[in-house]
């Protein structure tokens, strides 16, 4: 443990946070549970019993909107009181066919379901009633195995959607293992850029508006390999190496890369395993300002590594176009035990961050409270 961080305990106290724990049998009663916080910061249980909570969008008035896989569920929360804990909840629609990847855009929701994508029309006065979507998209390719979907709107008013590739490694047909920019008024689509595995996570820089979005590398290389990255996309239509190379230089032994293939390396190498899934850059005035304008990023955690490594919010500090720290700003590793697996991000209205946890269908708050100069400046 670094200076900028501290440990903080869950007791019986805390019933709520508690109970999640506890409940599957993985603990003793009343054995605390430990979580790593940056100093200055909190972080609370905002809702809970959510499934396989996924992705999140985050609506004009302030509704969270949080995509399932497996439970193909919809779901809206509300904090009606502004206490920092839903109060109101809304099932959008049930029984979608993996509707993980949603979107918020002026005023409707946008939810990609299997080979399509459907909007829910003036969706924050319809929570009660949301009437039936309307198709805007039925080109996307089936989703099958490993393939993972994920889409915001760019500045550019166009829906971005990233499209995983279907396996562990393979030559993915595209538009598998890229991501396109649709335009939902004409139904027109192009390719942004390929050569991408898994991508669950990326975001425009507020500084340049170049897109930046985290891949995951592929399994069963070992421990150590291969690194999980970070890129950005500066020339569209660039290709980022898999399955021909992963991350900077790590050669697939199995596919040859083409001749004259021009590969674009990464702008940073995360550890292997980590399993980037969400990624966000902080827009709000909440945090201090040396937390504007970077790069959180939601470690999902290992599964096939000897030791466990992730379950984690980390922020990537930039310079320029460049990363030149990375550090810990939640931890849900206690040990060899996993508390959370942090999946998506978002921010909240008041600047605060939510974070997703698919493996006990959490969604925490990260805010600040508060802290010294002294604090601040390490």
């Amino acid at each position: 443990m670094n200076n900028n961080t501290m440990s903080f305990k869950v007791y019986c106290a805390l019933i709520p946070l508690l109970a999640l724990f506890t409940s599957s049998g993985t603990r003793a009663d009343n054995e605390p549970i430990m979580i790593t916080v940056t100093k200055g910061f909190g972080l609370s249980l905002y809702a809970s019993d959510l499934g396989d909570a996924k992705q999140m969008a985050i609506g004009d008035e302030g509704t969270l909107f949080v995509g399932s896989y497996k439970s193909g569920t919809i779901q809206a929360l509300v904090d009606s009181n502004n206490d920092g804990r839903v109060d109101k909840r809304y099932m959008i629609d049930k029984g979608l066919d993996y509707p993980e990847a949603i979107a918020f855009y002026k005023g409707d929701l946008y939810v990609a379901e299997n080979e399509r994508i459907i909007r829910y029309l003036d969706i924050e006065n319809r929570l009660r009633r949301p009437g039936r979507p309307k198709e805007v998209y039925e080109h996307l390719p089936e989703q099958v195995n490993k393939s993972s979907r994920a889409m915001h709107f760019g500045p550019d008013g166009r829906l971005y959607v990233a499209i995983g590739s279907p396996c562990n490694v393979c030559e993915p047909q595209a538009p598998f293992g890229s991501i396109i920019a649709i335009d939902t008024q004409t139904g027109s689509s192009e390719q942004i850029a390929t050569g991408m595995r898994t991508v669950t996570g990326f975001d425009w820089s507020p500084v340049d508006n170049k897109l930046w979005f985290a891949d995951q590398g592929r399994d069963w290389m070992g421990d150590r390999l291969p690194p999980d990255e970070i890129n950005r996309i500066d020339r569209q239509g660039a290709h980022y190496g898999f399955p021909y190379v992963h991350a900077t230089s790590v050669l697939e032994p199995a596919y040859e890369k083409p001749k004259g293939l021009k590969v674009t390396p990464p702008v940073f190498e995360l550890p292997a395993h980590v399993a980037p899934m969400g990624l966000l850059f902080y827009r709000g005035d909440q945090f201090p300002q040396r937390y504007h304008d970077q790069l959180f990023v939601a470690e999902n955690g290992s599964w096939n590594r000897s030791s466990k490594i992730g379950y984690q919010v980390t922020m990537l500090s930039l310079e320029g176009q460049q990363v030149t720290k990375r550090q810990t700003v939640v931890s849900f590793l206690d040990g060899e035990f996993p508390v959370a697996r942090p999946y998506g991000l978002t921010m909240a209205p008041d600047g605060a961050i939510y974070i997703s946890d698919d493996l006990k269908g959490n969604i925490y708050r990260l805010y600040y409270k508060g802290g010294n100069d002294a604090d601040e400046n390490e």
